[in-house]
Parts: C-alpha cells; structure tokens; sequence
C-alpha cells in the first residue's frame, strides 16, 4: 500500500459479556482513495483488534447486510468510499434496533415486521400454460418497491420508528406495495387492512428520511403514500 494515507476510524463497540454501555474506539487506519468503508472496517480487524464485529456478505451492495451509521447517516459500508467522508470516519450500528455485539443488530424484529406484510404473490393456479402475463405498465406501476434488499437503513432512519418500535416500518410497506399493486397478484386486500391499523401507513410523517437513506435510491415516501392513499380509497 504504498500509495495509502491514513484515517481516523471511531467505532462504537458493545461487547455484552464485558460492558454495561457502548463506548468508542479510536484507531488510525490506512486506506486508499477507493477503499470502500468496508475496507477500512476489514483491515482494523485484520491489522489492530481482531475482536471487532460486524456483518458483511456481497460486499457488492446487493445483500444489505453491512448497513451502518456512517459519520451519523444510514449506509452501506460496501459502497461509501472513503474519499467521500474525509479523514476521520465515525461507525456505529444502526439506530433503534437491539445491539448484540459492537456494529451488529438484533434483526428479527425488522424482519417480523416484513414477514407481517405477506411480501409474496398470493394468486390462483393458472391453467394452460401457466404463465401469468403483464403488460409493461403493469409491471412498472410496482418496479420501484422491487428494488428493497431488505438493509433495514429506511426503517432505522425513521422518527416514527424511534418513537414507536411497533410501527411497521417503511421497508414492510414497501415490501406491501410490491404486490399491493402487482397485477397478478389476489390478496391487495388483506395486506391493505394489515397496514391500516394504528402501527401501520397512518404512523409515517413525511419526513423522508426513509428515501435519502435507502441505497437503492428507492422512493419510499411516495410508496407508503400511495399505499395510504389505496386504503383511503376503498369502497
């Protein structure tokens, strides 16, 4: 690494079995230009503290899984590059979830939430060939929501959720709207009477914090918008 400098990493630790709070950890790493913050967090590990913990899989942004609060906003580790975030860098877990060690979250409760929702097609056996066929439209009407990889960076990010633990969260409503408005799909209904309890769309407030969060760029106030708006609306 003869071209490397050097940054400032401060990362939150919580070790359950030693500590009765989380604390910080200071450590001058080197890094390159295009070293991603994955990068940065691998190499302290490998070089100064072997014990640190975190989640990382793809490392291509496309599992989710190394979703943190990077220099106080929702990322994913994989695709924040350092050169974009100065010399010192600041790693904490996400906010509002259960930490089990360090940067890693409890995620059953987020996942409870996205199961809630039947985020799976719900359609009748089809005779003859078997195919179910859209038309482009159709298909584009839910293209957005198809994008979630399911990070949990929108629902962390959002007020409601702080406040309200039992809030569905935006990433379940997307993942409702995904067949909410598929074509295929027979079971709108019951995801719709799901979402419209008092945990459900009616706890959102707009803050967008949910869209500038989501790394797949993701409109997620207009899905959560338009699935309030398919409750208001039915007959």
């Amino acid at each position: 690494m003869a071209t490397a400098t050097t940054v400032e990493l401060k990362i939150q630790r919580f070790d359950p079995e030693r500590d009765n709070e989380p604390h910080w950890q200071t450590l001058t790493v080197p890094v390159e230009p295009m070293d991603r913050v994955l990068d940065v967090l691998t190499r302290a590990k490998e070089l100064f503290d072997g014990s640190i913990t975190f989640r990382r899989s793809c490392a291509h942004g496309v599992c989710g899984s190394d979703a943190l609060l990077i220099n106080g906003r929702n990322r994913l580790a994989c695709k924040l590059r350092v050169e974009q975030l100065g010399k010192t860098i600041t790693v904490a877990p996400l906010p509002g979830l259960p930490i089990v060690k360090d940067l890693v979250v409890d995620m059953d409760g987020f996942f409870e939430k996205y199961r809630s929702v039947q985020p799976y097609l719900v359609a009748s056996p089809v005779e003859g060939s078997g195919e179910r066929l859209q038309s482009a439209e159709q298909r584009d009407r839910f293209d957005d929501t198809t994008k979630c990889i399911l990070c949990a960076a929108c629902t962390t990010s959002c007020p409601s959720f702080w406040a309200e633990p039992e809030y569905v969260g935006p990433a379940a409503i997307v993942n409702a709207h995904r067949f909410i408005f598929d074509s295929r799909d027979e079971n709108a209904e019951a995801r719709l009477d799901i979402l419209s309890d008092e945990d459900g769309v009616w706890r959102c407030r707009t803050t967008f914090n949910c869209v500038e969060a989501c790394p797949r760029g993701i409109n997620i106030t207009k899905a959560i918008l338009e699935v309030s708006s398919a409750i208001s609306t039915r007959e």
